[in-house]
Order: structure tokens, then C-alpha cells, then sequence
């Protein structure tokens, strides 16, 4: 995979992807690089139901498709499961050593790699983790067929996903820490209205316990300050995610929560240096901001090219 290209993008979300379109379709030559699977997020969201042009909800994994799918149709490349093992940001040149010897180069570049989810941070997390933990519900919803499980959260994923859920699960129960949920209210709505699905309200999880595998759930009331112990199959983690920038750490600046902060076009502190998606700086993170945000990187990217060439 050595060569030249005008346009690298890291990261195959739909930020990533996006931009790839706008990017193959100027004529640029464009790579976008990803550690697995194109997609992102989006992939393992069992449902999306307020992308443009859906009338009827889509799978995220067809959707992921279908925005890889058209990237490549332009003529972008898409290199999947790949590992970035050095690079050089910093020059006019940038540069990328991928899995210890394959190099390539590009003289633009967006950073389109998304976020991760966010941990609880409370004993028990690590060791019980693919051991009754799970962040997916998409990857992992199948193993708790019949089975009594827990949700944390209370946010659009969490109520989401639990809806899911209950296509395999006996039982979800949801551990929210505020009195209402603070999911889209039809989402809220149709999680109430369903009969699988009970909810503590004002309650915080505080410990993972079992031996080989998770076995119980320690809460506390948040109002009583009263712990209890619930027996569980498994438990799903959604409390929000935290943006993937380790590529980019102390070479541009970050906000408070990680994020990278960049002007109208995208661009960063760096020349030539762009980011899109969840790990910029901004209000609100959808798939529809992900693909404009990786729309207009892509544009401002192929200004930068033309002026610098």
C-alpha cells in the first residue's frame, strides 16, 4: 500500500466516509483508513430512525454499508483493519507507516475517528468486562436470550438499545440517575409503554461482583443513599462517549473533555490537518453532523489543496 495520495482520511464513520465521497468525487486521490470495519458507530446501532431520505427505519450496519459502498463507487479506497504504527502530522507532507511497513503519504487530511464508549470508572468494570459487561448491544444482545438484564443510563442510546434488547432478553431493567429520561420523548415514551422494560429511577450503579462472571449489580439510591444488591445476567453500559483523539494529543489544541477545537472549515492549529465527526468540539453529535461535518472538511481540504499546490 505504499503511495502518494491528495487526501488521507482516518477514521471509515460517517464523517470519514462522507468526506471520502466529496473527496473522490473532486478527483482527489483519496484512501481512508480504518482499524476494522467501515462504518463507525453507526454499524453497531441496531436501528436508525431519523436519517434523511429513510422514511422506514434502517439498520445501522446498512446504512454503513451504503455510505462505504458509495465512497467506493467514486473511486475512494478504503483500507480496513488496518493499524496506524507511526505517522507525521506535523510536516507539509504528511506521512503513515500502517501495520510496521507499509507507508503512504497525502498532503491533506481529516481525522474522522469517533468516539468510544464511556466507562463507569467503578470496581468490577475490568474484570467483568466481556464477562457479562457489554457497551454493544448490537454485538452482544443475542447472548442474553431469556436472560434478566440491566441497562445504565437513560440518554437516547440506553433507551434505544434497550428497546433492542427486549427482542432477546426475559427482562431490562434500566438504572437511570435522574427521575425522567433524557431520551428523544417518543423513544421515552415507547420504553414506558413496554412491558419488558422496568426502570429505577434516582439510582447510580456502584460495583460489578461475581466470580467467573458477573453475577450482581451494586446500586444506591440516590435519594436514601441506600445501596442494595440486584442479581443480574448481564449488564449494558451507554453513559455517553469520550472522543477518540489519541492520534492528534499535543499536537493540536483539545477542550476540557477531549475534543479537538477547529474553525467553520474544520481545519485545526495545523495546516492541512482537518477533523470531522464526534471528536470535534461541538453541541451535538448525530449521524446527520457527522456527515456535514465531513462534508465540509473534505471541501475545505480541496481549497487547501488547490492553494498549496
Amino acid at each position: 500500500m505504499v503511495g502518494q495520495f491528495d487526501l488521507v482520511i482516518v477514521g471509515a464513520g460517517p464523517a470519514g466516509l462522507t468526506a471520502a465521497i466529496y473527496g473522490a468525487r473532486a478527483r482527489l486521490r483519496t484512501i481512508v483508513l480504518d482499524e476494522g470495519m467501515p462504518g463507525g458507530q453507526v454499524k453497531t446501532t441496531h436501528k436508525v430512525s431519523n436519517y434523511p431520505g429513510f422514511p422506514e427505519d434502517v439498520k445501522g450496519a446498512e446504512l454503513a454499508g451504503l455510505f462505504a459502498k458509495q465512497a467506493e463507487r467514486f473511486g475512494a479506497r478504503i483500507a480496513r483493519a488496518v493499524e496506524i504504527t507511526k505517522m507525521d502530522l506535523s510536516s507539509r507532507e504528511k506521512s503513515f507507516v500502517l501495520d510496521e511497513d507499509e507507508e503512504i503519504t497525502g498532503r491533506a487530511v481529516i481525522v474522522a475517528t469517533g468516539a468510544k464508549p464511556r466507562a463507569l470508572g467503578i470496581p468490577g468494570e475490568d474484570t467483568f468486562r466481556g464477562r457479562g459487561i457489554s457497551y454493544c448491544a448490537t454485538c452482544d444482545g443475542a447472548y442474553f436470550e431469556g436472560k434478566d438484564i440491566h441497562v445504565i443510563g437513560g440518554g437516547n442510546s440506553a433507551v434505544e438499545e434497550s428497546l433492542f434488547l427486549t427482542q432477546f432478553a426475559r427482562s431490562v431493567t434500566i438504572i437511570h440517575q435522574f427521575d425522567e429520561f433524557q431520551a428523544e420523548p417518543a423513544t421515552a415514551k415507547e420504553a414506558l409503554e413496554n412491558p419488558k422494560i422496568k426502570v429505577m429511577w434516582s439510582h447510580e450503579p456502584r460495583a460489578f461482583l461475581g466470580e467467573t462472571a458477573l453475577q450482581k449489580l451494586r446500586v444506591e439510591n440516590l435519594k436514601t443513599k441506600q445501596t442494595s444488591e440486584l442479581d443480574t445476567d448481564g449488564v449494558f453500559v451507554f453513559v455517553g462517549m469520550v472522543p477518540r483523539t489519541e492520534l492528534l494529543k499535543g499536537l493540536v489544541p483539545l477542550d476540557r473533555w477531549g475534543c479537538v477545537e477547529t474553525d467553520d472549515s474544520m481545519q485545526t492549529s495545523v495546516p492541512g490537518l482537518f477533523v470531522a465527526g464526534d471528536i470535534r468540539a461541538k453541541m451535538f453529535r448525530q449521524i446527520t453532523t457527522a456527515v456535514a461535518d465531513g462534508t465540509i472538511a473534505a471541501l475545505a481540504a480541496q481549497k487547501y489543496l488547490r492553494e498549496t499546490r
